[in-house]
Order: structure tokens, then C-alpha cells, then sequence
């Protein structure tokens, strides 16, 4: 018989990504009754991610400081950036080691029928990046499905007025309705090298 502090906790894992009924009740049991010596350390680094990870004021990107690892490497050619949806993307993209510029992190995608609009994006930060004039390509590694080409097609309509940017759109090696998260690095690596002006 379930308890009403075990059918909470379920209820709360089974609001996390990917993890269902089934998914939530192992975790659970598991770290109630199968290895409870492990919920400390689970508890605590929750507490200290928490507590000390954020977003990089610049990019979206996770950091623990005003800006991600990425942004403070001065080797990255801070000129170039590639606009993805999600952090997991991101990581997709620096797995595949084809891709040395920096990024820019929206935290989704324009769904009007979801009722995501621009003020929910990451954008205000991304407007800043454009009009100081340093980012002469913006490379939009969005899924490729309707919600990321409307995305896509709002980010050409509203660039600073008077800058010359150059955008681009990878795609090559993507299936149709696919994202960046799954694929494997040498598809990223094509869609990367095989990028072509957007309009």
C-alpha cells in the first residue's frame, strides 16, 4: 500500500521530462526503500545546482558564473553564432567537434497554439549580441519542423535594422520534422558544414 509522501514524490518525478508513471514509481521505490543511503547525495546536489547553476547572461548556456564556459573561452569566434533551442542542443553540436564559434540558447520555440510567443524566448539578450555589431553570421540550428521555420523565419524579420548579418541554416542530413538533440555527430557535423543562406 502506497503512502501519501511516496504518491507525492511519484507525482512530482513524473513531472520531469521523459520520466512516466512506471519511470517515477522505480525511481522511487529505488531511492526509498532500495537504496535509500543514496537520497542524501541526490538531495544535496540538487540543493547545489540550485543554488549555483544559471544562465549565461550572454548566451542561455548553462553557467555558474555571469558568463558559461563557451562565452569566456577566447578562442570561440565570438563572431559567428549558432541559435539552437534548447541547452541539450548545444551539447549535441560540441560533441560532434565541428563547431568552434558560440551560441545563443532561445529555451524553446515560437508555438502560438502553445502559447509561446517571443517574450517567452530568449531573445532581449540575442538583440543585445546583434546590435554591438560583433556577430557577422547567425547560423539557426533549429528542428526542422513548423514551429523552429516559424522561429527561423522571425529571427530574419527582426534583426536590427542596418547590420550586416549573413544567416544561415543548417538542414543538411536532418530529417524533416527531426532536431539536433538526436542526431549523431558526423549528420551534425554535415548539417554544420553544409549550411546554406537563409531567406
Amino acid at each position: 500500500m502506497k503512502t501519501s509522501a511516496f504518491e507525492n514524490l511519484q507525482h512530482h518525478l513524473k513531472q520531469l521530462p521523459g520520466i512516466g508513471y512506471r519511470s517515477a514509481e522505480r525511481i522511487a521505490l529505488h531511492l526509498l526503500v532500495e537504496k535509500p543511503e543514496r537520497l542524501p547525495a541526490l538531495v544535496g546536489a540538487l540543493e547545489g545546482a540550485a543554488k549555483s547553476v544559471r544562465r549565461c547572461e550572454r548566451c542561455g548556456n548553462l553557467a555558474e558564473a555571469e558568463l558559461c564556459d563557451i562565452c569566456a573561452d577566447e578562442r570561440r569566434e565570438r563572431s559567428v553564432v549558432c541559435v539552437v533551442e534548447h541547452v541539450p542542443d548545444l551539447a549535441a553540436i560540441e560533441r560532434s567537434g565541428a563547431y568552434r564559434g558560440s551560441y545563443h540558447v532561445l529555451h524553446g520555440k515560437l508555438s502560438p497554439i502553445h502559447g509561446i510567443g517571443p517574450a517567452a524566448l530568449n531573445l532581449a539578450s540575442l538583440q543585445a549580441r546583434l546590435e554591438s555589431g560583433e556577430v557577422t553570421e547567425l547560423i539557426l540550428a533549429l528542428p526542422n519542423d513548423v514551429e523552429g521555420e516559424a522561429t527561423c523565419h522571425y529571427l530574419t524579420e527582426h534583426l536590427p535594422p542596418g547590420r550586416d548579418v549573413q544567416i544561415s541554416r543548417i538542414g543538411f542530413g536532418l530529417p524533416s520534422g527531426g532536431g539536433v538533440l538526436y542526431a549523431d555527430s558526423v549528420t551534425l557535423k554535415s548539417a554544420l558544414e553544409g549550411r546554406k543562406t537563409y531567406s
